[in-house]
């Protein structure tokens, strides 16, 4: 067993206390009540920007089969809902509001729109300032309602398995399990964990000591290692941007060599003239010209909008603004790179589209309405390009890309293979497995699994749609997206195992329904199911 640590005092110390020390007697998990499910708000058209919501009652899940207790849980989420990663989207239509502005191009609608441009850059400037928890505040953190999704996440993982955490505190102290937590090591997905870790321990005191962070593989960069922070693995959970400067593997018989190799691959794939040439048709569209042209004159004059139509006015997301928080205490400064461009229509209104999409989990940071800047036939069709290039890069993406664009997460999908092979053996070493992540991770993990209405890659030859396509981001990777798989054993050591993607009973591939405990369940037989996936036990 490799050696881990325990969370740091500082993520631990509400649980602590509540504790009361080390001669507190054991006491059961006793969860707050969990608020009612929320169904997923339909036509809100943010797709993986959609905010969290579980998407079953927990009180319709599936009992276990009569002799079979839970003994383990695993975990891999997304990151929950955060601010835009870098300054491009704002920046870019800032720029266009300022030209309009000067021209007095500016309907009345669009007056509005450059003081709540305004306030959406100070707010992602800012974001996790005098925040608990926040690694470094700024552009790409976590908001609000990101944090609250994994700390009421890993409460309702209580509610759902009370006896497994129950006797994981208990023995806390006898016969200690691990909880291993891991993440990709970027801000938001490492501090998705620590709030996730925290809440569990703020809710279930006595498994607070079990929570640690294992260490990260050691030896990369190859010929120039570089160690990296306890609970962290890129190979797991960033496989998807694998890099020699940290991560080169070149020894054939590296456990990560394969996944390194995977990822190479991808990241040549997304420079290839093929995949280029499929991911960028749609800019052709004419409906995306059409589209824009509706949502600009609603802000701009259409001489204006004319400028941009033809080619006389083009912008990018250029210049440097300092934001300072209320307090005075805080300035940050940021600058734009210059390298997301407005070239037409259909540009600018994806653009925009991103700030509308962006707003819907950071309704505690920016007080303004970008739902009145973005029609709702916009919407919905940019919601569908989202799709679409989702769809083509991250994916199914085409038949003959021959699964390009979900090798590199094959390690991940093996991870959780491995962890219930130890349950099976007898090794109880640990309790639950909870790893953080990013959608490049959790939408081919998806398709790795062969999940419903997430496989099908398409023949190059056809173009994704909504017609002959059933895969959708809304589904597949809506901010704070998760897959658990609850493990379950017998008097007689025999395994079962049930999924759940984003809370919901969810199937494995169709493939498996001979693992099946019993025709319809959602609990399979382990051995047959790791048969199925073509698992073999290391």
């Amino acid at each position: 067993m490799l050696r881990a640590r325990h969370l740091p005092l500082s993520l631990l110390m509400l649980s602590l206390a509540a504790c009361g020390g080390d001669d507190t007697p054991p006491v059961p998990v006793t969860p707050p009540v969990t608020p009612p499910v929320t169904p997923a708000a339909p036509a809100t058209y943010y797709q993986t920007k959609t905010p969290y919501t579980p998407q079953q009652d927990a009180a319709t899940y599936e009992a276990a089969p009569a002799g079979y207790a839970p003994v383990f849980t695993e975990l891999v989420a997304r990151h929950g809902s955060r601010g835009l990663s870098s300054m491009k989207y704002d920046a870019a239509f800032y720029n266009v509001w300022q030209r309009a502005a000067a021209d007095d191009a500016l309907t009345p609608l669009g007056q509005k729109l450059g003081a709540d441009i305004l306030k959406l850059m100070k707010a992602n400037a800012l974001l996790g300032y005098g925040v608990d928890g926040i690694t470094a505040p700024g552009y790409g953190n976590l908001s609000q309602t990101g944090i609250n999704e994994h700390k009421q996440l890993a409460v309702r993982m209580l509610t759902r398995l009370p006896a497994l955490f129950t006797q994981l505190g208990n023995n806390a102290a006898s016969a200690p399990r691990q909880i291993v937590t891991v993440s990709s090591g970027v801000d938001r997905a490492k501090d998705s964990a620590a709030y996730f870790a925290q809440s569990l321990a703020a809710t279930a005191p006595n498994v607070a000591p079990l929570i640690t962070l294992p260490p990260a593989p050691t030896g990369y960069p190859a010929g120039k290692p570089v160690a990296q922070p306890d609970g962290t693995n890129r190979f797991l959970l960033y496989a998807h941007k694998l890099v020699p400067k940290t991560d080169l593997v070149t020894g054939t018989l590296d456990r990560h060599y394969q996944t390194y190799q995977d990822s190479q691959a991808y990241q040549a794939y997304l420079e290839s003239p093929g995949f280029l040439a499929k991911y960028t048709a749609i800019d052709t569209d004419a409906t995306a010209r059409t589209l824009g042209r509706e949502v600009l004159e609603r802000l701009f004059t259409k001489a204006f909008v004319d400028k941009i139509d033809n080619g006389t006015y083009r912008f990018a997301n250029t210049g440097t603004y300092s934001f300072t928080s209320d307090d005075g205490k805080f300035t940050n400064t940021v600058t734009g790179d210059g390298g997301t461009t407005i070239k037409g229509l259909a540009d600018a209104a994806s653009v925009l589209y991103n700030l509308y999409a962006i707003m819907a989990g950071m309704t505690n940071e920016v007080k303004a309405d970008f739902v009145q800047y973005m029609p709702s036939d916009a919407a919905k069709y940019q919601a569908f390009v989202q799709d679409y290039q989702d769809f083509y890069n991250k994916g199914p993406g085409t038949t003959e890309s021959a699964g390009i664009t979900w090798n590199y997460v094959r390690a991940l999908r093996d991870d959780f293979f491995t962890e219930v092979d130890a349950i099976a053996r007898g090794d109880l070493s640990h309790g639950a497995k909870l790893r953080f992540t990013h959608a490049e991770a959790i939408i081919p993990l998806a398709t790795a699994m062969g999940l419903k209405n997430v496989v099908g890659a398409l023949p190059a030859a056809q173009t994704y749609s909504y017609d002959n396509s059933s895969w959708r981001g809304l589904y597949v990777a809506p901010m704070a997206a998760n897959m658990q798989w609850d493990v379950y054993r017998d008097a007689g050591g025999n395994v079962l195992v049930k999924m759940l993607y984003n809370e919901k009973e969810t199937d494995f591939q169709a493939a498996c329904d001979g693992a099946r405990f019993a025709a319809g369940s959602h609990f399979y037989v382990y051995a047959k199911l790791k048969t199925c996936y073509d698992h073999v036990a290391q």
